[in-house]
């Protein structure tokens, strides 16, 4: 009896990096939130046409939204949709974390923003943290820093 093979898709992977965040921003904690998207979205997804670096959370009723992410839609995308490439999207968060990161921003004056969207499996998910915003000294201090790793490893290397 011959067995049956199972061809796995390569579902991993990165769809967008908010490199900027990164830099302008001192990440304090990391949350993962689902997207609720629209079937042209998740294609376009697919082909890796989204950019999130000028986007940022709002929180609205007790829910999550994400304002400015940008979703090019395809060419070949269907006719009876009209796409919106910088629509607010929906995320998907347990009341918990909501109820978190609510609080942090209105009480304690963190921002909250996106870093990375990805697959999980199937599902796209979007990574956000709470962050602190950077002056300019600690962005330099923060440069300073990973020059030296950088020349560290370097010279452990020779």
């Amino acid at each position: 009896m011959a067995k049956l093979t199972v061809v796995k898709k390569n579902t991993g992977g990165t769809i967008a990096q908010n490199k900027r965040a990164r830099h302008d921003y001192f990440i304090e904690e990391k949350f993962e939130a689902g997207l609720s998207l629209q079937g042209w979205e998740v294609k376009s997804l697919r082909a890796g046409r989204m950019t999130i670096t000028e986007s940022y959370i709002l929180f609205r009723d007790n829910e999550a939204f994400l304002f400015g992410a940008q979703i090019q839609p395809l060419l070949s995308a269907s006719t009876h949709v009209v796409p919106e490439a910088t629509r607010t999207r929906k995320l998907l968060l347990s009341r918990r974390e909501i109820e978190k990161l609510m609080g942090a921003v209105n009480q304690k004056g963190y921002s909250c923003v996106p870093l990375a969207c990805y697959w999980k499996g199937p599902l796209a998910k979007l990574e956000i943290a709470l962050v602190k915003g950077k002056q300019l000294h600690d962005k330099r201090a923060s440069e300073k820093d990973r020059d030296w790793q950088r020349d560290k490893a370097r010279l452990m290397h020779k």
